[in-house]
């Protein structure tokens, strides 16, 4: 765990097991870690990226202003595979919220990546430990043969028992973006 945070706390991009498969985290507020995820996938940086937490406290500042109704939703929901499209309000990097009014947020149902997040003291950059347009990794083996030696650290863990990734829809308009 403390590798981890080491490399994220050095703009590190690390993998590690989540609910349904593994994952690529970093930190999403520098830049440079969140470009190199990005470049790692070959993900254009349009499409926006997942934040994950240990709790709802780490994405206060991303909830702060929502009305208590549409909170008190999200938090039913939480933590498990519901990630939720909220106005980031310019308080996230166009790197992570993409071309997007909103940027898309969950607290993870994983022990693992909440303990990392608990650790890390915020939320994370999650998105599948694969390259665009491959199929998401459910073992490390696949994880490192995606991308060789370009991690800078992995959390030894396993990969939860959802079959698919998390549900993404709207805190509005309730409109599902995956399913």
């Amino acid at each position: 765990m403390r590798l981890c945070a080491n490399a994220l706390a050095a703009d590190g991009v690390i993998a590690c097991p989540t609910e349904a498969v593994w994952g690529l985290s970093c930190d999403p507020f520098s830049e440079v870690a969140v470009q190199r995820l990005l470049d790692l996938k070959q993900r254009p940086a349009h499409k926006g990226l997942i934040l994950v937490a240990a709790d709802e406290a780490q994405l206060d500042f991303l909830l702060e202003g929502l009305p208590e109704s549409l909170r008190q939703k999200i938090r039913v929901s939480w933590p498990g595979p519901n990630t939720w499209l909220v106005p980031h309000r310019g308080r996230v990097s166009p790197l992570v919220h993409g071309r997007f009014e909103s940027v898309a947020v969950r607290v993870s149902g994983h022990p693992d990546v909440r303990a990392l997040c608990r650790v890390h003291g915020g939320p994370l950059v999650s998105s599948s430990a694969n390259v665009a347009g491959s199929p998401a990794p459910k073992t490390l083996l696949a994880v490192r043969n995606y991308f060789g030696t370009g991690l800078d650290a992995v959390l030894p863990g396993q990969v939860g028992s959802a079959d698919r990734p998390s549900v993404i829809r709207d805190v509005f308009t309730d409109e599902v973006f995956r399913a």
